[in-house]
């Protein structure tokens, strides 16, 4: 039997920090959604307090299996009416930090699973 390893071609994060995250080599700072499937798109917002359910409707439209919002640097939940979308496509969604919502989707991808994650990145942290 041959053994080899799995080549992953799902985006990887490769470092964070506050007020960033590393996607390859290249260190971005500003709210990301990014895929398994090669998707990528800034996600406009700032700051947990302009979230509303126009963002979360973006994510239910990308056609994973999970979704996995991260909060910024604390953990913090969206409202529930703004889930609906994600609901109705039986999507699941994980709320978790940002760095924790990264670790997650790197092991998660990994794997070859059909997820996204929704990082908060907010001005001023860190």
């Amino acid at each position: 039997m041959k053994l080899e390893p799995d080549i992953v071609s799902a985006p990887t994060i490769s470092s964070y920090g506050a007020g960033w995250i590393g996607i390859g080599s290249e260190r971005v700072s500003a709210s990301v959604v990014i895929g398994s499937g090669g998707q990528r798109f800034a996600w406009n917002c700032d700051a947990f307090e302009q979230l509303g359910p126009e963002h979360f409707a973006q994510l239910a439209n990308l056609g994973t299996e999970l979704v996995i919002f991260g909060s910024g640097l604390r953990l913090r939940f969206p409202q529930a009416a703004w889930l609906q979308g994600l609901i109705e496509r039986r999507i699941g969604i994980e709320t978790m930090d940002t760095q924790a919502a990264c670790r997650t989707y790197n092991i998660l991808a990994g794997e070859g699973r059909n997820v996204a994650a929704a990082l908060l990145i907010e001005r001023g942290e860190g």
